[in-house]
C-alpha cells in the first residue's frame, strides 16, 4: 500500500507532537493514575481546552470524568478540591 502512502507520495515533513508536561495521560490510560491526579485536570485542561488525548475525545477517561461528574463527591455533588 506504498502508492497510497502520502508521505512518500508528497514530500511532508511531520514534526512529533511533544507530551505536555504535567499530563498524566499516560498513566491514566494504564490506569495507574484517576484523572483527578493529574495537575492540569479541571484547571488547564478541559473539553475547551484540552491539554492530553485523555481530554479530547468525549470517550477519554478525563473528558468521561468531567462530564459525568465523576470527580464530585457524591455527599455534596461538588468538586473535589485540588
Amino acid at each position: 500500500f506504498a502508492e497510497f502512502d502520502a508521505e512518500q507520495r508528497f514530500d511532508v515533513s511531520v514534526t512529533p507532537a511533544s507530551d505536555i508536561k504535567g499530563c498524566e495521560c499516560p498513566r491514566i490510560l494504564r490506569g495507574v493514575k484517576k484523572p483527578t491526579d493529574c495537575k492540569l485536570f479541571g484547571t488547564g485542561c478541559t473539553p475547551e481546552n484540552p491539554m492530553g488525548s485523555c481530554m479530547v475525545s468525549s470517550e477519554g477517561a478525563c473528558a468521561a470524568y468531567w462530564s459525568y461528574g465523576r470527580f464530585r463527591t457524591p455527599e455534596t455533588k461538588q468538586a473535589l478540591p485540588a
